[in-house]
């Protein structure tokens, strides 16, 4: 059984609503999911999962929330190097700048991203849902 966690930041529940996605994408498979917010995960938490979504929506200039996320992803960024990984996250305007910055990261960083990113603008509806949860199995795999 792969163990999968779930990492997220949100502010108004549009990405909260899309991590919930994703974990029960991922149950589906059969994966010991761990649903998280950003304030309860450390890179030292990496090594004990098969795989991890990570969710931020973009903020301000197309960046990742920099108060909590950003940090938290920074340190574990040293540590994603051959960890399977996906990314999620909504937005309230702009065009998916900060997705693709943030994939360009993680690639550089050796994570292997195992499906396309999923992103929305605002509220997940019930396409950006199925695909939420078609990126938790993915991480399964």
């Amino acid at each position: 059984m792969s163990k999968v966690a779930v990492v997220y930041w949100s502010g108004t529940g549009n990405t909260e609503a899309m991590a919930e996605a994703v974990a029960d994408g991922a149950r589906a498979k059969g994966a010991d999911v761990s649903l998280m917010n950003c304030s309860d995960f450390s890179p030292d938490m990496l090594s004990s999962y098969d795989a991890v979504a990570f969710g931020c929506p973009a903020m301000g200039a197309e960046v990742l929330e920099e108060d909590e996320f950003e940090p938290m992803f920074s340190a574990c960024l040293g540590h994603l190097n051959g960890k399977k990984i996906a990314l999620f996250g909504s937005y309230g305007w702009g065009d998916g700048e900060w997705m693709r910055t943030w994939e360009d990261t993680c690639r550089d960083a050796g994570a292997i991203l195992v499906c396309d990113s999923v992103i929305c603008q605002e509220a997940p509806d019930d396409e950006v849902n199925e695909s939420c949860q078609a990126l938790g199995q993915a991480l399964t795999n």
